[in-house]
């Protein structure tokens, strides 16, 4: 199966799925899809681990040679899921947990239909949106925060496209109740034998 976990930049979406995925039962049972992005590294963000970075260039060769699954173009930096690794993984009957804007969580459910959980991640409000915006942003530019903030509440509109929404008030408790969703979709998922059915 396919967990898409989406939601505007600060809702705390790459959090929650590094904790559920500190989970023993679920580590092993889950690969984390991991995004191309021609952003710039964040400090302390790791090659491979928080994304792959790639040039703009490389990235629009694969764009046009079709090894991209998904991709979307967010403040001038593209970002997209590498269609290989992440068929390879399905053929294997890996279950996948991956983060997305709206856009690309709308297309992986267009492809994967029957076996894709989209959950929108939501945060407790605008205005704690706003201090996580600007306690992260490269920039404290006005304009910038004001861009990021303007593409939060067109995402936050979507909830009625999602399976779920979760809203990320208390860590703990959020991902206690993504943990839950997980299980609920899965069901006996953690006895069954890799690659079969739900």
């Amino acid at each position: 199966m396919i967990f898409v976990l989406s939601g505007p930049s600060g809702s705390g979406k790459t959090t929650l799925r590094e904790l559920v995925l500190k989970d023993g039962l679920l580590k092993k049972k889950f690969v984390k899809s991991i995004s191309l992005s021609t952003r710039p590294k964040r400090l302390g963000e790791r090659q491979g681990k928080d994304y792959f970075f790639i040039s703009e260039k490389e990235f629009l060769r694969l764009k046009r040679a079709k090894k991209i699954l998904e991709w979307t173009k967010y403040l001038g930096y593209y970002y997209g899921t590498k269609k290989d690794s992440f068929e390879a993984n399905l053929f294997k009957g890996k279950n996948i947990i991956l983060c997305l804007d709206f856009k690309g969580a709308l297309r992986i459910k267009k492809l994967y239909p029957k076996d894709t959980v989209v959950i929108l991640i939501i945060p407790p409000s605008v205005k704690e949106l706003r201090k996580r915006i600007e306690g992260r942003s490269l920039s404290t530019n006005q304009e910038e925060i004001l861009r990021r903030l303007k593409l939060a509440r067109e995402e936050l509109k979507n909830s009625s496209q999602c399976d779920y929404t979760l809203r990320n008030i208390n860590l703990g408790r959020a991902v206690k109740k993504l943990k839950d969703i997980i299980l609920r979709e899965k069901g006996p998922w953690v006895l069954a034998r890799r690659g079969s059915n739900r």
